[in-house]
């Protein structure tokens, strides 16, 4: 049993920084409320997480090939525990929101490191378990994230989602320290760091994300949003030139010449998006709408939970399928799952959105351990943290810029409902306003004899947007389920060993699978 503890302690990290990128969502209105501030500025709570993991990922990842992944994962671990323990003890929004920027660089230290951890301490038949295993804790921890978030805000408080990582840091730190062997790759080239490549991938996917949110509050034509999108254009543009000049990039723009490499990326910048951005404004309909506790609202999403962990687990067992058929199959299920719930209306509860969430929880949990293991199987084992941090780079990009997007097309189609059927004086500040959770405020503040109607008209608008967002999640995992049948070509073979043609035994800079035991 030894052997599987490093296995333990990377999955116990991973579990926690993948919970905090949900837990919050349930507990959105609960801070509002505390820190005396609007929802949608709290909001930023969950988006600048996601977006500081993704941001740093690609430099984590390469980095970590030169001195040492375990060095970086621990380093990542000590800063993720610090700035919990500052996020619960958060006296306004600005220091809450900034603690969630440095705690989504420590996790960024965590997450760019997983991949290739597991991949140097498994070979084989324990490589493809490993990745299981690793797997339905992905797709468990992002899933129980608002369960776990509506336990802890209704019966302890908001801030204990964050003090509850103190002691699982502690036990993690122990245990990588005590089992977890370190690894490096071999670095092509010198050992100058891409610090500029970080930089301005950070200030593309940052202004692209900041553009989007303004654009659906000041409108896509405001100074501030054309600003922030030439700036994300400007910064794309010199992310690529640097990539292509530097001798050690954080991600080698070549290997998106193999179609497998690029359909295994944009597949993982859409399953983020797909499978969990929608989730936030589900919460927010049925809590600001529909009234539940933060633990009901958690509770009709825990079968998604449920079923991700079966289907992963069912995955390691019954495994390694190809990836087309794992990843591709996993992302038309997710596809599926989006379009059962959108069929909601005025009279719909959250049990419309059951049936839904378990057939995407089924894709997640298809999807997840096996895009991991084909990304790693489409570059030499030297290259393994880039490639792990890339792939988990665009995951949490896909999630930063879903709750942009969505949030985008949500307000858009509420406006519309309340100017087309409810005649409202001001449908995009009424909209805004639903959309930032005042749902309950601006019925409450009507005459007795118009709450009943508003009230129906609420709902009628919240579910249209509603739909609208799951239709196009359901477009996206289609889009990128086909991407993938078309372009991925990993045999199964070397998918189980990690790449084609791979031999199980250990290479130069890399430990041997025991070496930690």
């Amino acid at each position: 049993m030894r052997r599987w503890w490093p296995l333990t302690a990377i999955c116990l990290g991973t579990f926690m920084l993948l919970l905090d990128v949900t837990i919050v969502i349930v507990a959105l209105p609960a801070m509002a409320a505390d820190l005396r501030t609007d929802l949608s500025d709290v909001e930023w709570v969950v988006d600048v997480y996601a977006l500081a993991l993704a941001s740093l990922l690609l430099g984590v990842g390469s980095r970590a090939d030169r001195i040492g992944r375990r060095k970086v994962y621990l380093t990542g671990l000590a800063v993720f525990t610090a700035a919990s323990a500052v996020c619960g003890l958060a006296p306004d929004a600005g220091v809450l929101i900034g603690a969630r920027a440095v705690q989504g660089m420590g996790a960024a230290g965590m997450f760019g490191t997983t991949i290739a951890l597991l991949g140097s301490h498994y070979r084989g038949r324990e490589r493809g378990i490993a990745f299981a295993v690793w797997g339905a804790t992905n797709s468990v921890a992002a899933a129980a994230g608002p369960m776990v978030g509506g336990l802890l805000t209704q019966y302890l408080d908001w801030r204990w989602i964050f003090f509850v990582n103190l002691p699982l840091c502690l036990i993690a730190t122990v245990t990588t320290w005590r089992f977890v062997g370190e690894a490096k790759g071999r670095p092509r080239g010198g050992q100058r760091a891409d610090v500029l490549g970080v930089v301005t991938f950070t200030v593309a996917s940052g202004s692209l994300t900041f553009g989007l949110i303004r654009a659906h509050s000041d409108g896509w034509s405001a100074p501030l949003t054309l600003g922030l999108f030439a700036a994300a254009g400007v910064a794309l543009a010199l992310f690529v030139l640097v990539e292509r000049g530097h001798e050690e990039p954080v991600l080698d723009l070549s290997l998106f010449r193999s179609p497998s490499f690029t359909g295994i990326m944009v597949s993982a910048l859409f399953l983020q998006g797909a499978a969990f951005a929608h989730l936030l404004y589900e919460s927010l309909w049925m809590q600001s709408v529909l009234g539940y506790e933060p633990v009901e609202a958690g509770l009709f999403i825990l079968p998604m939970c449920a079923s991700a962990f079966a289907a992963s687990a069912l995955a390691g067992r019954f495994g390694p399928w190809p990836p087309r058929v794992s990843i591709g199959g996993g992302l038309a299920l997710i596809a599926l799952g989006s379009g059962m719930q959108a069929g909601l209306d005025a009279g719909s509860s959250g049990t419309s959105l059951v049936a839904g969430l378990v057939v995407a929880g089924v894709g997640v949990g298809l999807v997840t351990p096996s895009l991991a293991a084909a990304a790693l199987a489409t570059v030499p084992p030297e290259r393994g943290g880039m490639v792990g941090g890339a792939v988990n780079t665009f995951r949490q990009l896909g999630f930063a810029l879903g709750v942009a997007v969505f949030g985008l097309i949500f307000q858009s189609r509420v406006e519309g409902v309340l100017a087309t059927d409810g005649g409202i004086p001001d449908p995009h500040g009424t909209a805004a306003a639903l959309s930032g959770g005042q749902a309950g405020p601006i019925v409450a503040g009507l005459p007795e004899g118009d709450r009943a109607a508003m009230t129906e008209l609420v709902r009628e608008a919240f579910a249209s947007g509603l739909n609208a967002v799951l239709l196009v999640s359901a477009a996206l995992g289609a889009v990128a389920s086909l991407l993938v049948v078309a372009t991925v070509r990993v045999p199964a073979g070397g998918f189980e060993h990690g790449r084609p043609g791979a031999d199980p035994s250990p290479r130069d800079g890399e430990p041997r699978a025991d070496a930690a035991l």
